[in-house]
């Protein structure tokens, strides 16, 4: 039996982490566009029409489906198809969403009897925001897949291997995706003139990660094969971790399950909505710099947590104080927000504003590194898979609604803006909008956490649920 284990498909070093380059790299593309759009709101808008509310509606599209309960659905189809077929389904439908959106702001929509009759219903919308969000909608719907499907992926090829390496590896490399895309996106919309560009140049790169899952599939279902001859001889009992429907109720009945999800949410909702308006709010705050410039102190924000993460998930494992690194990351949100809200403004500087990015990805990562190994302490083991799916739902929840709140606030609080009015009515470019009461929102999502994360803490006290204590005995 050690003979034939050993001649795994997964006992290869290569193979492996050439699995690994595979999926991540797709999750890489996924990332980059996801936030392609970010850091030209201001031209957008010039170019196309989309308001702020407008904006933030599109931004609100990627989460709809997945809030109406695709999202469970995906965990059913994950643990019913396997990882091969979710992973293409999943890939594929990121690559007909980028489709969709592409041309939907492509040249060859403009003027189209499709973008007429898309402007003839709910005018307050233009129709090539109304298609580019449905086409958000389906990629975002395949995107979460796509993320659980490689996080299953892993367990398996990485089980009994560096599977925690390869984990942290990965979600490092997604981080470096936000500040590659806020790196590429001005620059390829400034030489060819138009926003389609990046939208284009990112629509290529998924192509290459549904590419990747293809290969990936063959090396998965050769490994099978030689799974299913080993099986009989490994003693292994079949999972009881698969999504089950009559596990909602016990999920839901958690009093651990609601403080977690609670956590999430708010967290989160203060995190990737701002990444939609941060670039833009650097622009505002820091006296009309462009947006090349803003969305090159906006790409550190992700460098910062890729940076930190794999310290902290090592200082978790080895000393702990998980509960407490929840804390700390909430309390480093509100300052954050709350420095861009007053004290950036007030002094124009690109100093403090690169300093606050930075130390907000320290916040990014400490929360998240704290947060997901926390979740097997608090939740029975076998209904960790379907808490870890709802979850998520809840968390998409607020990802879903959060901007369009925030483009709703930003643009009711400006409509008696002088600067604002002035620049409309000379057809400027770039509008100065006054993020304030945004920033001020983001900032109290921060203490809603805070004080989740302070209860977390002292249920954990009375509970001795083991948050503070390290992972590794």
């Amino acid at each position: 039996m050690a003979e034939k284990l050993r001649r795994l498909l997964n006992d290869s070093a290569a193979a492996r982490w050439t699995v690994l380059v595979l999926i991540a790299l797709a999750m890489f593309f996924g990332y980059m566009f996801v936030d392609v759009m970010s850091p030209l709101q201001s031209l957008v808008e010039a170019q196309k029409g989309w308001t702020p509310s407008v904006f933030g509606t599109y931004a609100s599209a990627e989460y709809i489906f997945n809030v109406c309960g695709f999202l469970i659905l995906a965990g059913i189809i994950l643990d019913k198809m396997g990882v091969r077929f979710t992973g293409l389904l999943s890939t594929g439908m990121m690559l007909v969403g980028a489709c969709i959106k592409y041309y939907a702001i492509s040249d060859a929509f403009t003027g189209s009897a499709f973008e007429g009759w898309l402007n003839s219903w709910w005018v307050s919308m233009p129709g090539s925001a109304k298609l580019a969000s449905l086409g958000f909608m389906i990629f975002g719907c395949g995107c979460e897949m796509a993320g659980t499907t490689v996080s299953k992926i892993i367990a398996k090829w990485f089980k009994g291997k560096e599977m925690a390496l390869a984990m942290g590896l990965e979600m490092a490399l997604a981080r470096v995706g936000v500040f590659a895309i806020f790196s590429i996106s001005p620059i390829l919309a400034s030489k060819m003139g138009s926003v389609a560009g990046p939208v284009g140049f990112c629509t290529c790169l998924l192509l290459i990660g549904f590419i990747n899952f293809i290969v990936f599939s063959v090396m998965d279902r050769k490994f099978d094969r030689q799974l299913a001859e080993a099986g009989a001889e490994s003693g292994e009992e079949p999972s009881d971790e698969e999504f089950h429907v009559r596990d909602l109720g016990k999920i839901f009945s958690s009093q651990s399950f609601w403080v977690v999800a609670l956590l999430c949410v708010l967290y989160y909702s203060a995190i990737f909505p701002f990444q939609r308006y941060g670039a833009n709010m650097l622009q505002c705050n820091l006296d009309g710099i462009s947006p090349e410039q803003a969305a090159n102190i906006f790409r550190w924000f992700p460098m910062g947590a890729a940076a930190v993460t794999p310290f902290l998930g090592a200082f978790l494992d080895k000393k702990g104080k998980g509960a407490t690194m929840l804390i700390f990351g909430a309390l480093l949100l509100i300052v954050c927000h709350l420095v861009f809200a007053f004290l950036l403004p007030a002094t124009h500087s690109s100093l403090l504003a690169y300093a606050t990015i930075v130390i907000l990805g320290i916040s990014f990562a400490l929360v998240p590194a704290a947060l997901w190994p926390s979740v097997p302490k608090i939740i029975d083991e076998k209904i960790l898979g379907s808490a870890y799916c709802l979850i998520f739902w809840v968390q998409n929840i607020g990802l879903c609604f959060v901007p369009k709140l925030i483009g709703s606030v930003l643009e009711s609080s400006n409509s008696a803006n002088p600067a604002v009015l002035a620049a409309k009515a000379a057809g400027a470019e770039f509008i100065p909008y006054d993020y304030t009461l945004p920033l001020v929102i983001f900032a109290g999502f921060g203490v809603l956490a805070l004080l989740i994360a302070l209860y977390l803490k002292a249920l954990d006290r009375k509970r001795h649920l083991g948050l503070e204590e390290p992972n590794i005995k």
